[in-house]
């Protein structure tokens, strides 16, 4: 009987979810409710451009998941953080394009601001446990330390972008959806009667709902770099560019020039303004360095240690030896060279289903 009353007060435990108005969250709320937690939905208003009254991240999504809240008989709250999001996710995302880097904003947005703020009102609220609709489960290791683990659905796991949440984040985190599909959620979104339950998917980022970074970035600066050249390894002048922002490593459309042959960008110079061009197999690193550590799994690299490592969200994984070469630097040599490593992304390692760590891509060579 003691078990009973151990469990059945651990189920009335108030627990603070994120609610962007989406089906992954909703169904998260409502999986939480069905397990007996007191649960309260929180709705983080993230961005609003004051120069030209864009409104995403926060604006039909207040109305969507106040709808839900309402349907599961939830208190719901938001949360205005458009100061610390355009402090903590929009500025450093324009910096890294401006300085040739290709950023992930939801890595840092993850840590610095979500979590920040589901935290933060949780312990307004008086909750000790916060959760999130996000695909992936969290596992308390035989060493102490926790880490998140790979979603059973390997076409939703979203642990890549998870990396750089701290102990104590995680340590108070649940994730319920980490043990189902995407297809189990939308049926269970059914189920539950959710106003959701077919709202499309929400696009990569949030804050750019037309997905052209390189046109949010005039718009915010109220300019952009100027044109230069396009030049080979040997610096062969090969054509004009439109400006350092609108290139990516390993980018072949949209170049803007014919070639004659498929070229692919190789690197972005800055400091001369000029986009490196290469053909195909010059785009493959087989080192990779990065910095800004972070561990998980481990506290942190002091030996070599032999990984799979993921170098961006859609990539599928490359073995490789990961070691420590500096204070925070790390390299990670793969097996295999991988393909357009790109400055500014996150390079994350893996043991099996576990994140141990990552850090932020330096270069690839």
């Amino acid at each position: 009987m003691r078990k009973k009353r151990n469990i059945d007060s651990v189920k009335k435990e108030k627990i603070v979810i994120g609610m962007s108005g989406g089906v992954d969250s909703s169904v998260a709320a409502w999986l939480l409710k069905e397990q007996g937690y007191d649960v309260i939905g929180v709705t983080m208003e993230t961005w609003e451009n004051d120069a030209t009254g864009e409104k995403t991240c926060g604006s039909s999504a207040v109305l969507d998941a106040r709808g839900v809240a309402d349907v599961l008989g939830i208190p719901h709250y938001t949360v205005d953080f458009r100061e610390a999001f355009r402090r903590d996710v929009i500025e450093p995302f324009m910096a890294a394009y401006e300085a040739g880097k290709t950023p992930n904003p939801c890595v840092a947005c993850n840590r610095k601001v979500k979590w920040e703020a589901l935290l933060e009102k949780a312990k307004e609220l008086g909750a000790e446990q916060i959760a999130t609709g996000h695909y992936a489960r969290i596992r308390r290791l035989s060493n102490g330390r926790y880490a998140v683990e790979r979603a059973v659905s390997a076409a939703k796991d979203q642990t890549y972008a998870l990396y750089q949440l701290s102990q104590d984040q995680l340590a108070r985190t649940k994730m319920p959806l980490g043990e189902f599909t995407k297809d189990q959620v939308r049926e269970m979104a059914v189920k539950a009667e959710l106003p959701v339950a077919n709202k499309p998917d929400s696009q990569d980022i949030c804050f750019i709902p037309d997905q052209d970074y390189a046109a949010f970035i005039g718009r915010m600066r109220g300019t952009v770099p100027p044109p230069g050249n396009f030049v080979d390894e040997k610096g062969n002048v090969l054509g004009r560019h439109q400006g350092i922002i609108h290139y990516t490593i390993g980018q072949r459309k949209g170049l803007g020039v014919a070639f004659g042959v498929p070229l692919f960008v190789k690197e972005i110079r800055p400091k001369t303004n000029e986009v490196v061009l290469g053909n195909g197999d010059e785009i493959f690193s087989r080192r990779v360095v990065c910095h800004s550590l972070c561990f998980m799994g481990e506290a942190d690299f002091l030996e070599p240690r032999r990984v799979l490592a993921k170098i961006r969200y859609s990539h599928k994984g490359a073995m490789g030896i990961v070691r420590r070469i500096e204070d925070d630097l790390a390299e990670c040599i793969f097996d295999e060279p991988v393909r357009a490593v790109t400055p500014g992304q996150a390079i994350v390692f893996y043991d099996g289903d576990l994140v141990l760590g990552g850090g932020t891509i330096q270069k690839g060579e």
